[in-house]
């Protein structure tokens, strides 16, 4: 008789994303791998006495999401640092949050919300004004980002990074002055985000032991929603390899809970070639392990090719110098064999960056390397054809999840109907992976990029995408997982759930495939499994997972507030009547509709529910 196997998960509804076996009850799990998937009855012939058996409670799991276009390794860095105001639905809340964690910041610590929300998904549709944010915090530097179009920064930020009447305007951005020439606390990026990331990085940091904590309580936050791999895009002012030293440090003690395959992206300007030849002679795409390895070059190849996306501000005129300093570190990346990803949101952009791939493939080939776009907002059909025939794919995120209000302003909305235009990409056979641009711009809940590419609309609500042109929750969910897995050169073993594939997967907090579209972005995983390894368990599954270790230091907002989340308005929800109570609202008259089991019943009528406010759904 065979060896008993490791693990079996049975009496679940498992999308395996297999045509072979599309759904099953169960799968066993040996050696890190799926070792077989089918009945209950037959998984669970398979274990012996040490085996672990879970019962699923008839959940339906699917393969582990895998986010290709993240910030991983930095945003961890700062994890313990940052106030998330991600699904927040009202300013009201958002500002009672800063309010109480200005309370317990210490000096010379700063109280930042870098990202992960739009002013359009508050029920106010506007951010807080500046005298707001002084009045919360008259003492305590705050640093707000939105977006990457604009920071505020209160008084005491003001005085901690220094900026006053006499600080020169920076290149690329803007310092809003009053009348006397004083900074007024509003930082425009203008024409690039260069101000912004300069700002930030002027803020205190964290010891390295936080860092460690830091990242690790991320990726649990990450394994809470599914997520079981990214693919880093590198970042400003991510340096490798100093910067890369805390999930070196974390792979190599064997504590990594989400795979990472990491880009190396150029942070010296008119020196991008010089960094990846030195690149080239440190690290060879592959090294490291099925945890943490090598993926190649970018997002950032020269700072000539990037684009900048405000869809506040006109579309930027790349460099004339572009095609000649990216040929040259095309030309580096092609001879080492290296994988690269470049950004590319507008369509003028990457016509020029194609121009100079195709110059580079006839003498040196790029189509066996995995390279890819990442954004391609506007690609057109002619290009998207280009991209196919050189062997590329395209790497797409939710940005307009949180901008399509912006874009459709200024192109309007036919144009934000097709940004980007994924059905295209598909039918012209391009190779299309899902991810979030996490942190900064975009939240790193992969549901609400679910949700947008499903239904087409926004956090703030609107309908930016008709129906015709959204997709069917299963092309959505292969994007985030079979998609993705070919970006890291990983489709062999990632995206499915077959035999021979790692048992990375998660089961969830609400059936996606049957759920109401508007309750998409409310869902996350109470069982998430990478390598056959519990890394998070919730809602009966607690005791499976390592317990996570406590937020350092002790001020951190990690972990402290209440995670809110969209909920269904009830004009989509009229089959849900199950989900409502039957208290009428004191101020209003109107039922609440309750949020999860045992929560407080409190959605805002938006559809949004939470911790706070009077909670009143219609």
């Amino acid at each position: 008789m065979d060896a008993a196997v490791d693990a079996v998960f049975h009496n679940g509804r498992i999308s395996t994303l297999d045509p072979a076996s599309p759904e099953v009850q169960a799968l066993a799990v040996t050696g890190g791998r799926v070792h077989a998937v089918g009945s209950t009855p037959a998984m669970l012939a398979l274990a012996g006495p040490r085996t672990l058996r879970v019962d699923l409670g008839g959940r339906r799991a699917i393969p582990g999401l895998n986010d290709s276009h993240t910030h991983l390794i930095r945003a961890g860095l700062n994890y313990n640092l940052e106030l998330r105001w991600d699904g927040v639905p009202t300013l009201s809340d958002a500002m009672a949050m800063l309010r109480a964690q200005v309370a317990i910041t210490p000096p010379p610590q700063w109280v930042r919300v870098v990202g992960g929300f739009s002013e359009h998904q508050f029920a106010e549709k506007r951010l807080p004004t500046l005298e707001e944010i002084n009045a919360a915090a008259p003492e305590t530097p705050v640093f707000i980002l939105h977006l990457y179009d604009r920071a505020l920064l209160n008084a005491a930020a003001l005085r901690a990074v220094g900026y006053t009447r006499d600080t020169p305007e920076p290149p690329g951005g803007q310092i809003q002055r009053d009348a006397k020439g004083n900074p007024t606390g509003l930082l425009i990026a203008k024409p690039n985000a260069m101000i912004l990331y300069a700002t930030l990085a002027k803020g205190p940091q964290l010891s390295d032991d936080d860092q460690v904590n830091s990242t690790r309580l991320f990726m649990r936050e990450l394994n809470r929603l599914g997520i079981t791999s990214v693919i880093d895009a590198g970042g400003g002012f991510q340096n490798y390899p100093d910067d890369y030293a805390v999930v070196r440090h974390l792979a190599d003690a064997g504590e990594l809970t989400v795979r990472i395959a990491y880009n190396l992206f150029t942070q010296r300007p008119q020196k991008e070639r010089e960094d990846f030849v030195q690149w080239a002679r440190q690290v060879k795409p592959g090294d490291g392990d099925a945890w943490f390895r090598h993926n190649g070059a970018g997002e950032m190849l020269v700072f000539s090719a990037a684009d900048f996306e405000d869809f506040r501000e006109p579309r930027p005129e790349l460099a004339s110098t572009m095609e000649g300093e990216l040929e040259g570190v095309t030309r580096v990346l092609a001879a080492n064999g290296w994988p690269f990803r470049i950004h590319a949101t507008y369509d003028e952009s990457i016509t020029r960056v194609l121009d100079v791939f195709e110059r580079v493939h006839r003498e040196v080939p790029i189509d066996r390397l995995r390279w890819f776009i990442d954004h391609a907002e506007t690609v057109s059909e002619r290009n998207i054809e280009r991209i196919r025939a050189l062997g590329g794919g395209i790497a797409i995120q939710h940005r307009m999840a949180y901008q399509g209000e912006y874009f459709a302003e200024r192109y309007g909305l036919a144009a934000a109907q097709q940004a980007p235009p994924v059905q295209q990409m598909l039918a012209a056979g391009v190779p299309v992976g899902m991810g979030t641009d996490a942190t900064r711009v975009a939240s790193y809940n992969p549901w609400v990029g679910l949700h947008w590419l499903v239904t087409g609309r926004t956090v703030g609500g609107m309908q930016i995408r008709p129906p015709t042109l959204c997709l069917d929750r299963e092309q959505a969910l292969r994007l985030y997982t079979q998609g993705s897995a070919w970006f890291s050169t990983e489709d062999d073993v990632k995206g499915s759930l077959r035999p021979g594939m790692f048992a990375d997967f998660c089961v969830l907090s609400a059936d996606y495939l049957t759920v109401l579209p508007a309750e998409i972005p409310g869902i996350d995983s109470v069982l998430t499994v990478v390598g056959g390894r519990v890394v998070h368990g919730s809602d009966g599954f607690d005791a499976l997972a390592p317990a996570a270790p406590p937020a350092s230091p002790g001020w951190s907002p990690a972990g402290r507030y209440q995670r809110l989340r969209p909920m269904a308005r009830p004009s989509d929800a009229r089959d849900a009547l199950a989900s409502c109570c039957a208290t009428p609202c004191q101020l209003h008259g109107h039922r609440h509709w309750f949020a999860a089991r045992n929560s407080p019943p409190v959605a805002d009528r938006n559809g949004f529910w939470g911790a706070l406010g009077c909670g009143c759904a219609w």
